[in-house]
């Protein structure tokens, strides 16, 4: 019959203890960080795509209540804004509601009729955007949970 030898488990024994320290309430964490991070990434892709009304200048009316609307104005703001988005539960999925509350975005976003019965072209800045972003999602991903990780393991006993 064979031997198999001896084998120091010690180093296994205390990752898996270290391991442990990562409890539900840090798992819950580390989900709401995340879906905030993708909610400032999407919003930082979003707002530049987000088209600016030009009107004349005798008109008296400013451009950009669209952009606006995001509640941000750039990268830096919507991380901030992104930040402050409550964080939801349901079951297994963590959400965050990301919306334009100015009234005619949903008609820029995906076409309207005009008056003379023509058709506007929807401008897809959310649904571009959200494409982009599935796409970077799992690297994002991956490196926050990397750095939780990394953050629990170094910290052992």
């Amino acid at each position: 019959m064979a031997r198999w030898g001896h084998g120091d488990f010690s180093q296994f024994e205390a990752f898996a203890k270290s391991f442990k320290k990562l409890a539900d309430p840090e798992i819950d964490e580390l989900c709401r960080a995340c879906s905030r991070e993708l909610a400032a990434r999407l919003l930082a892709l979003v707002i530049p795509a987000t088209p600016v009304g030009k009107y004349p200048r005798s008109t008296g009316k400013k451009g950009g209540t669209l952009r606006r609307g995001w509640g941000a104005t750039n990268a830096k703001e919507a991380l901030a804004y992104a930040r402050s988005l409550s964080v939801t539960k349901s079951g297994g999925n963590y959400m965050v509601e990301v919306i334009n509350p100015v009234e005619y975005a949903s008609y820029v976003e995906f076409g309207h009729r005009t008056v003379n019965g023509g058709w506007v072209e929807g401008q897809y800045m959310l649904t571009i955007s959200e494409e982009k972003l599935k796409k970077v999602a799992p690297a994002v991903l991956e490196k926050m949970l990397y750095q939780k990780l990394k953050e629990v393991c170094d910290g052992r006993d």
